[in-house]
């Protein structure tokens, strides 16, 4: 990211990193599993027989409990009859009409899915067996402003076994750190547009990775199922968090709407044309295979699309359940702001250099993430290492020079360190096919070697003689000493890595632009 706010720095105002949507779920851990349910029946001496009546009279008890409070208090109440109506909308409609900003605000229902449990028959081992299933219960949405937090829900799953779900919005809580320091600010929706103190407002959201998450979120539950203690709190001390979504964004102001305006349909264009699927893999740290196959254990769906929306254009790239993007969030008379954003559903395939759960004083290494907030803060290192690569890669896509003054130098032979090395040959398939390899995603942090190409360039060296494999080492040295002559790599000290530079990614993201861009498209442009 340092390369795009380096390059923009005339235009910028500020960047604010952090967290954007966070969805936390809240559940029993003990009461996860069927013996775990089985248990918990045997402590309250209820018989599996029983299990539908006794779980009925908990939910009856638990729903008044929950909604006691809010119905002294007058807080309107609301049953949603689809399940897909947007809560959030009708919330803050409320919120509006009611005039709310501190407290309460509605509290919505609707039937939906949810895991549970059920008792099942074994015909075959003549005895009821507690079993998880999926089915649909009333869930309530207890929707306020909170002193904390700022605007968020609390959802309560009305069944068996009661697990609760919190969504908040780290722009939200933003706003309340802000205003409890008085530094002024304005934004439009979650979306900042001034603030008084932008290195002071950073800090602020760096500083919610650190809050006392069980504190917090602690009570937030048991106001929401009062009589948590009561029915559980012998069993199961409290609920266990963990992060369901979590969306990062990174918000980069501009001082100059226009500049914003210029550049933004040339970033589409750079992330649907030269920025292919795969490379959102490489972005969030996955690797491809030689010729950019996806890895054969790989069983999943990576995508790209640009969408039209209210707030602006938005071009998303998917790997399965996880994403990155950008759009241009929002526009005024003074500033606009350009925002990319990291969504992660799945932490499958990231890791967290920490110790094995239950020995926190053991071994640390490279390990599994996990969802549990003790991981939250590498969650977000990750989600801001996507945001700086996506950024990063799309920086290179504006220059003011042409393409043939970019190139002119590199088509010419250069003598570097007393030896002669030839021009690159433009557009040339193994010229072109060595640029594509050096300019990879996955090489933009830890940098390139010289067997990293190798595959890339030659296929996989299994089974290859040995002169073969020396055979192509030194092409691909030869080849990395003349990327260095022209200045397009650097060599990382002290290593056998190297990295694209500056000047490098200009030329090689304009040369593979113009590669990969219909000729119908470039006409417009020479017009």
């Amino acid at each position: 990211m340092d390369l795009f706010t380096t390059k923009y720095a005339e235009h910028l105002r500020f960047v604010l990193s952090g967290f954007d949507r966070l969805v936390l779920r809240g559940s029993l851990r003990r009461l996860c599993f069927p013996e775990g349910v089985q248990a918990y029946l045997y402590s309250r001496k209820v018989l599996l027989k029983d299990f539908q009546g006794f779980v009925k009279q908990l939910t009856g008890r638990i729903k008044e409990a929950s909604l006691a409070e809010p119905r002294a208090a007058g807080v309107p109440e609301q049953y949603l009859a689809s399940a897909a109506t947007s809560k959030e909308e009708v919330a803050r409609r409320i919120a509006r009409e009611r005039g709310v900003t501190q407290g309460p605000v509605c509290v919505l229902s609707s039937v939906e899915p949810c895991h549970s449990f059920d008792i099942y028959k074994n015909k075959a081992a003549q005895k009821l067996e507690v079993v998880s299933r999926y089915r649909k219960c009333l869930h309530l949405y207890h929707y306020q402003v909170h002193p904390v937090f700022g605007f968020l829900s609390a959802r309560l799953q009305t069944w068996f076994p009661f697990s609760i779900q919190i969504c908040l919005n780290g722009r939200e809580w933003l706003a309340q750190q802000l205003g409890a320091e008085g530094i002024g600010f304005s934004r439009q929706d979650n979306c900042f547009l001034h603030v008084e103190d932008p290195r002071r407002a950073q800090e602020l959201l760096e500083a919610q990775l650190q809050g006392h998450w069980p504190t917090l979120l602690g009570g937030i539950a048991r106001a929401l199922n009062p009589l948590h203690e009561e029915l559980f709190g012998g069993f199961c001390a409290d609920y266990y968090w963990s992060t369901y979504q979590s969306e990062w964004a990174t918000d980069l102001v501009f001082g100059e709407p226009e500049a914003l305006r210029r550049l933004y349909p040339r970033f589409i264009r750079h992330g649907m044309t030269t920025l292919s699927s795969p490379d959102v893999l490489r972005f969030l740290g996955r690797k491809l295979g030689a010729g950019d196959r996806l890895p054969a254990r790989f069983a999943g769906e990576v995508t790209s699309d640009v969408k039209v929306r209210a707030e602006g254009v938005r071009i998303k790239h998917r790997v399965n359940r996880n994403s990155v993007k950008i759009y241009d969030k929002a526009y005024t008379e003074e500033v606009a702001v350009l925002r990319a954003e990291t969504t992660l559903n799945s932490e499958q395939g990231f890791r967290a250099y920490r110790a094995k759960e239950g020995d926190a004083s053991g071994e640390l290494a490279w390990r599994p993430l996990r969802r549990g907030m003790a991981d939250l803060h590498r969650r977000a290192e990750i989600s801001q290492a996507v945001n700086g690569r996506y950024l990063e890669a799309l920086a290179s896509v504006d220059t003011e020079a042409t393409l043939a003054e970019l190139t002119e130098r590199l088509t010419q032979a250069v003598v570097w360190n007393g030896k002669r090395v030839r021009g690159l040959r433009l557009f040339a398939e193994e010229d072109t096919a060595l640029l594509e390899a050096v300019s990879r995603g996955e090489f933009a942090l830890s940098g390139v070697r010289n067997r990293d190409l190798q595959g890339l360039l030659s296929g996989a060296a299994a089974d290859l003689a040995p002169e073969e494999v020396k055979r192509r080492s030194a092409r691909v040295t030869r080849q990395l000493r003349m990327l260095r002559a022209h200045g397009l790599l650097q060599k990382v000290p002290h290593t056998h890595r190297y990295h694209v530079t500056h000047l490098g990614r200009q030329i090689i993201t304009a040369l593979l632009t113009a590669r990969h861009t219909p000729v119908r498209q470039l006409l417009p442009e020479a017009a």
